[in-house]
C-alpha cells in the first residue's frame, strides 16, 4: 500500500513543504512586527512628548532621548518609559477611564500639557514611571486603541487651540503614527488627528516619482476623485509640485484667485482653504502632503505651525515605510521597470527567493508592466512586492511552477499549455484560462501571460448586444466571392445556417420591388465608388414583410478597387410597427381634438348667445348686481354653469344660479332648458318650491330616455317693498351674506340636487336684507381645489369676502376674485347682490 507523501512529515511533497515554510515565515514575521510595533510606538510617543514640550524636530527628539539615556546609563527604552512617566495622566475615552470635568486642565498649577515642571528631565517617582509605562504599553501595542482612546476622547475634542490643544495633539499624533503600516494609514491618522482641532476634511499624500506625482495615501477624499488625481504628469500649475520643488509650503486661501494660478483638485466650492506642505526626506524633498478644509477662514500662524510640525512627524514614518517596501532593489530592476513601463500587455519580473541551501522557495514580483492584470483584478504596481506562493498558493506543484524553476535553472524558455486558475475574491470564485511564457534574464525570470477567457467574454457580450439590438454583421469578400453572416442575420432573413448566406446576386429576390431601385443604386455606389451605405429597405419572408437597414463600407486595394465589404443588417420591424401605431394614435388624437374643439366653439357660441355677461353692474329693483363668469383655463369642453337675474312683471326680481353636471353641448343644452323653464314658471306665478319640483321632474323625465343628467341650483325671489328674499335650493352650495364687515353662510333648507330622485322635497327660506348687505350666489368653481376638502375652500371664501365686501372697495367682486385666485379646474359663476345704503350715508358702499 502506497503512503500519501502529504501525510507524513518526512515524505511530504515539495509543494506542501514549500507552503508550510511560507506559513511559518509569515507567522514569524507577524510576531516580529507586533513586537516592533509595540517598541516603536513607545519610542515615537516619547519623541512626540519632547517635540510638543521642547519644540524639537523628530530627529532632534530622538537624539535627545539617546543622549539622555547615555548620560544616565539607561537603555533607550528605559529613557522612553521615564519620559512618558513624566506626563500627568489625562482622561481617556469613556470605555478606558472615568470622565473628568475640565478635561485638559492640569491640577495643582502644573504645566497645562500635563508635563511636570518640577521634573523636566523625566526623573519622576516610581509610581509616575509605572503609570507612564502602562499608558505607553496600551498605546504602543494596538493602533486601534490609539484611535479609540486618543482621537475620540473628550480631552481631544476640547476647543481649537486651547491651552493644551496643539501640544497634546502632536504628542498623540506621534504615538499614533507608530502604528501606520502604509501611507494610507498615515493619511487616515492625520485626518483623524487634525479634523477636530484644525477642521481638516481631506488629506492627500503625494510622492515624486521621477517627475510625476503619485498619490500613495488619502483620507476624506472620494474614491472617484482620488482615481482621477492618482497620477499627475510633470506639468506646471500644481500646488503640490511647487511645494516639492521649492521646499516651501503653499497656502491656498482665496479660491477665486488661486484657481487662476493652480489646477485645483476637486471643486473650489467644496474645499475653501488648502495647504500643501513639502515632505522632507534624508536628502531632497520626496513628496508633499495636502490638507483640504471646507473652512473659508485663512490658516492662522498657529494652524500653519501645527500642520508643518505634523508633516515633520510623518517624514520618519513614511521613510521607514519606503525602506521596508518592495520597490526596485537595485539598478537592474529599475532598468527593467523602465522597459516594462513602455510595454503593452501583462509582463512581470520575478526574483527567486532561496532557502539557506540554495533551493528556490518562492518568487517575488519586483517589476510589472502597467497593463499587467491577474485573476483578482490587481494591476501594475499592485503586483510589485507580491510573492507567487503567498498570492497564488494553488500554483505550487503545478507544471507552471516546475516550468518557472526549470527556466531559471537551465535558461530554457518555458511556454506552457493553456490552463485554468481559480481565485476566490470577496467570496466569489473567479476562474480564468491563461497561457504563460517565462524566460530567464540574469538571475531572474521575465514572465508574460495571455488571458484567453477575456476574448470569449467579449464575444459573448457582442452576441448579446446583437441579439438585443436585433442586428447582425455580414462580410463579403469580392475577390473570392465568399460571404459570411453572423447568426442574427440568418434570423433576420428567416433562414437556417445550413442554407448559408444569400449571395449578392440573389438578394433582390427578397427585396420588396418598390425598394429595389433605391437599394440597387446604393449597392452600385458601394461597389463602384467605395461610398458607404446606410439604407433602409424591406424584404419579404415567410413571417411577413420586414423593415431592415443595411450599413456597410468597402475596403479597397492600392488601386482603389473594393475588395471586401463589411457591414451589418438591423431589423427595424418592431420599431417601424411602433412608429406606425404612434402615427395612427396621433392621427386619432388630432381628429378627436378637432371634434372637441369644434364642439367647444359651438358650445361657447351658444352659451354666449344664451347667457350674455354684462361688462358693468346692473341696477335691478333697487339692487346693484355684479356678475362674473370665468370659463376654465384648461381642456376643450364647455361647462354648464349659468345664472339669471331679471325683473318680474309684478315688480319683483328673480335670481338663479345653477350648475349642470358634465361638459360640452349636452351640458349647455340642459343649462338652456333649465334656465328658460325656470324663468317661465316663475313669471307665470309658480311658487319657488313648486317650480323646483317641476324642474326636478323635467330632468328625471329627460334622463329616462338618455344618459342621466343632474344639476344643482339656487333660486331666489326678491320683494323690494319689504326687502325680503325668499329662496330654495337643490343641492347647491349655501349663499354667503356679508353684513357690517362680517361674513356668514345662510342655513341650508332641505332640497337634493335635480335629477336625482322623484321623491325630492324642496323647502323655502326667507331673508330680510339690510342696507349695505352683500349676498353672494356662486358655483363650486370658486371654492373647489383639487385634493382639498371643500370646507377649506368655503372658509377661505368667507375670509376673502369679509375683506373685499366690507372694506368699501369700488369693485368688491373683482377684488374678491383677485384675492381667491381660483384653481380654475372648472367654470365659475358669481352673482354679487348688493343693497346700497341710502344716499349720504358715509358708511355706504
Amino acid at each position: 500500500m502506497q503512503t500519501d507523501p502529504a501525510v507524513t512529515g518526512d515524505g511530504a511533497s515539495p509543494e506542501v513543504l514549500a507552503l508550510a515554510k511560507v506559513v511559518a515565515r509569515l507567522r514569524a514575521e507577524v510576531a516580529d512586527l507586533e513586537g516592533l510595533a509595540a517598541a516603536s510606538a513607545i519610542v515615537e510617543r516619547a519623541k512626540g512628548v519632547l517635540m510638543a514640550r521642547e519644540g524639537f524636530s523628530a530627529d532632534e527628539a530622538y537624539e535627545a532621548l539617546v543622549r539622555e539615556a547615555g548620560l544616565r546609563a539607561r537603555t533607550l527604552m528605559e529613557q522612553c518609559w521615564i519620559t512618558l512617566g513624566g506626563i500627568r495622566p489625562r482622561p481617556a475615552a469613556p470605555s478606558l477611564a472615568p470622565s473628568v470635568a475640565g478635561a485638559g486642565a492640569a491640577p495643582g498649577g502644573s504645566d497645562p500639557d500635563g508635563l511636570d515642571p518640577d521634573d523636566p528631565d523625566g526623573d519622576g517617582s516610581v509610581s509616575g514611571s509605572v503609570s507612564g509605562s502602562v499608558s505607553g504599553a496600551v498605546l504602543g501595542s494596538a493602533c486601534g486603541s490609539v484611535f479609540d482612546s486618543v482621537f475620540r476622547s473628550d480631552r481631544y475634542l476640547t476647543g481649537r487651540h486651547g491651552v493644551s490643544g496643539p501640544r497634546v495633539v502632536l504628542a498623540d499624533l506621534a504615538a499614533a503614527l507608530a502604528g501606520a503600516r502604509s501611507p494610507g494609514d498615515t493619511a487616515e491618522i492625520l485626518h483623524e488627528a487634525l479634523r477636530g482641532p484644525l477642521g481638516v476634511d481631506g488629506v492627500m499624500i503625494y510622492v515624486d516619482e521621477s517627475g510625476r506625482l503619485g498619490l500613495v495615501g488619502h483620507a476624506g477624499i472620494d474614491e472617484s476623485l482620488a482615481a482621477q488625481w492618482r497620477d499627475i504628469p510633470p506639468f506646471t500649475g500644481v500646488a503640490a509640485r511647487e511645494a516639492i520643488t521649492s521646499g516651501e509650503p503653499r497656502w491656498l486661501e482665496d479660491m477665486e484667485r488661486d484657481a487662476e494660478r493652480y489646477q485645483l483638485i476637486g471643486p473650489a466650492a467644496r474645499w475653501r482653504t488648502r495647504a500643501w506642505i513639502p515632505l522632507l526626506g534624508e536628502g531632497p524633498t520626496v513628496g508633499a502632503i495636502g490638507f483640504l478644509r471646507t473652512l473659508p477662514t485663512p490658516f492662522g500662524d498657529a494652524d500653519r505651525a501645527m500642520l508643518q510640525q505634523a508633516v515633520r512627524l510623518c517624514g520618519g514614518a513614511l521613510r521607514a515605510l519606503e525602506r521596508s517596501g518592495a520597490g526596485p532593489a537595485d539598478e537592474e530592476v529599475a532598468a527593467v521597470q523602465k522597459i516594462l513601463d513602455a510595454l503593452p500587455g501583462s509582463t512581470i519580473l520575478l526574483s527567486p527567493l532561496r532557502s539557506p541551501d540554495g533551493a528556490v522557495e518562492d518568487f517575488r514580483v519586483d517589476a510589472a508592466a502597467p497593463g499587467s492584470v491577474d485573476v483578482a483584478g490587481r494591476r501594475g504596481k499592485e503586483l510589485v512586492g507580491r510573492r507567487i506562493l503567498e498570492t497564488y498558493p494553488t500554483v505550487a506543484g503545478t507544471p507552471l511552477w516546475q516550468g518557472y524553476v526549470e527556466a531559471l535553472a537551465t535558461g530554457t524558455v518555458y511556454e506552457g499549455e493553456p490552463f485554468e486558475y481559480q481565485e476566490v475574491t470577496a467570496g466569489v470564485p473567479g476562474t480564468s484560462v491563461y497561457s504563460v511564457r517565462a524566460t530567464r534574464l540574469g538571475g531572474r525570470l521575465v514572465v508574460s501571460w495571455i488571458r484567453h477567457d477575456t476574448s470569449e467574454r467579449e464575444n459573448g457580450r457582442v452576441a448579446t448586444m446583437a441579439r438585443l439590438g436585433n442586428l447582425g454583421w455580414a462580410e463579403w469578400n469580392l475577390t473570392t466571392d465568399t460571404i459570411e453572416w453572423s447568426e442574427q442575420v440568418y434570423a433576420i432573413f428567416g433562414r437556417v445556417p445550413e442554407q448559408g448566406p444569400v449571395p449578392l446576386e440573389e438578394l433582390p429576390r427578397y427585396v420588396v420591388p418598390d425598394d429595389l431601385p433605391t437599394l440597387a443604386g446604393a449597392v452600385q455606389r458601394l461597389l463602384g465608388e467605395g461610398a458607404p451605405v446606410d439604407q433602409p429597405f424591406r424584404i419579404a419572408t415567410a413571417a411577413g414583410v420586414r423593415h431592415l437597414r443595411i450599413v456597410a463600407e468597402a475596403e479597397t486595394d492600392a488601386d482603389g478597387t473594393p475588395v471586401e465589404v463589411h457591414g451589418f443588417f438591423q431589423d427595424l420591424s418592431p420599431l417601424r410597427d411602433a412608429e406606425l401605431a404612434l402615427l395612427e394614435s396621433e392621427r386619432s388624437v388630432l381628429v378627436q381634438r378637432g371634434m372637441l374643439q369644434a364642439e367647444r366653439t359651438i358650445a361657447a357660441g351658444l352659451r354666449h348667445a344664451l347667457l350674455p355677461v354684462p361688462e358693468q353692474s346692473i341696477e335691478l329693483v333697487g339692487l346693484r348686481v355684479d356678475i362674473a363668469y370665468v370659463p376654465s383655463d384648461s381642456g376643450v369642453n364647455v361647462g354648464g354653469d349659468w345664472y339669471s337675474a331679471i325683473e318680474l312683471p309684478d315688480g319683483n326680481a328673480l335670481f338663479v344660479v345653477g350648475d349642470v353636471a358634465g361638459h360640452g353641448l349636452e351640458a349647455v343644452g340642459t343649462m338652456a332648458q333649465l334656465r328658460f323653464t325656470a324663468k317661465g314658471m316663475i313669471i307665470t306665478g309658480s311658487a319657488l318650491p313648486d317650480a323646483m319640483s317641476r324642474l326636478n321632474a323635467l330632468l328625471m323625465h329627460t334622463a329616462a330616455g338618455a344618459s342621466a343628467t343632474t344639476a344643482t341650483m339656487i333660486m331666489m325671489r326678491y320683494r323690494p317693498s319689504a326687502r325680503l328674499l325668499s329662496w330654495v335650493r337643490a343641492g347647491h352650495l349655501p349663499p354667503l351674506l356679508v353684513r357690517d364687515g362680517e361674513a356668514r353662510f345662510l342655513p341650508l333648507p332641505e332640497g337634493s340636487l335635480l335629477g336625482a330622485s322623484f321623491d325630492s322635497v324642496y323647502m323655502e327660506e326667507t331673508l330680510q336684507l339690510e342696507p349695505g348687505d352683500h349676498l353672494l350666489l356662486y358655483t363650486d368653481g370658486l371654492v373647489e381645489v383639487p385634493g382639498e376638502d371643500i370646507g377649506d375652500g368655503l372658509v377661505r371664501l368667507g375670509e376673502a369676502a369679509a375683506s373685499a365686501m366690507g372694506g368699501g372697495a369700488p369693485e368688491p367682486l373683482a377684488e374678491l376674485l383677485s384675492a381667491l385666485h381660483p384653481a380654475q379646474r372648472d367654470d365659475l359663476c358669481v352673482l354679487d347682490i348688493h343693497l346700497p345704503r341710502p344716499t349720504g350715508d358715509r358708511a355706504g358702499g
